[in-house]
């Protein structure tokens, strides 16, 4: 992942400055005690041109104690620096890649609820059609149950026509029954990817 790359070239290169920088405290104070130590010497012996030496002499390594340690003092900021610039280009990617899968994820339930949004426009074209044709195949039996009682003549015909409508008045019944249960369904589908969807870009 790209917080975790680099977090290990980071570590992979701690080690390194640590040595880089113990060595150069360890030669600044080897200069610091040199220094200390012609300084003492030139004391001791009591002498104007040693002590004279050893006072420039402890001042040249004093100094350059001073830059080995301002040197390293710098050094030590510019990788604190990079080290933070690195770790931020870090974050910042992997905030761009979930940014990404959180539109990719809205993108996609957008999709199937449009798509479950369609089906309940089919279903719900159907289910009136369905609903029509069982009115007109109601009607259809009441009218022949009407003739059945009117008619003297041909009761055996007017009978049949009427169980006709019947079962078909019947079969229309039960699709519509079915397409309602359809619905149902499909919009308790939309319902839950909305929430989904909802409760996604709460949490993101």
């Amino acid at each position: 992942m790209p917080s975790q790359q680099p977090q290990q070239s980071q570590a992979s290169r701690t080690p390194a400055r640590r040595r880089q920088r113990s060595t150069r405290l360890a030669v600044a104070v080897a200069l610091l005690a040199i220094a200390a130590v012609v300084v003492v010497g030139a004391l001791v012996s009591a002498s104007a041109l040693l002590t004279s030496v050893a006072a420039v002499l402890a001042l040249v390594l004093g100094a350059a104690a001073t830059r080995i340690t301002h040197s390293e003092l710098m050094q030590a900021r510019r990788d604190a620096a990079q080290d933070r610039a690195a770790q931020a280009q870090a974050y910042r990617a992997l905030a761009e890649e979930r940014a990404a899968e959180t539109d990719a994820f809205a993108a996609d339930m957008t999709r199937r609820i449009l798509e479950r949004e369609e089906a309940i426009d089919v279903l719900e074209q159907a289910l009136s059609s369905a609903q029509k044709n069982a009115a007109e195949q109601t009607l259809k039996r009441g009218q022949e149950a009407r003739r059945a009682d009117a008619a003297e003549r041909g009761l055996s015909a007017a009978h049949a026509g009427r169980d006709d409508a019947e079962g078909r008045a019947a079969e229309a019944i039960v699709l519509v029954a079915e397409l309602e249960a359809e619905l149902d369904v499909v919009r308790a589908e939309v319902d839950s990817l909305r929430a989904a969807a909802a409760r996604r870009k709460h949490s993101a």
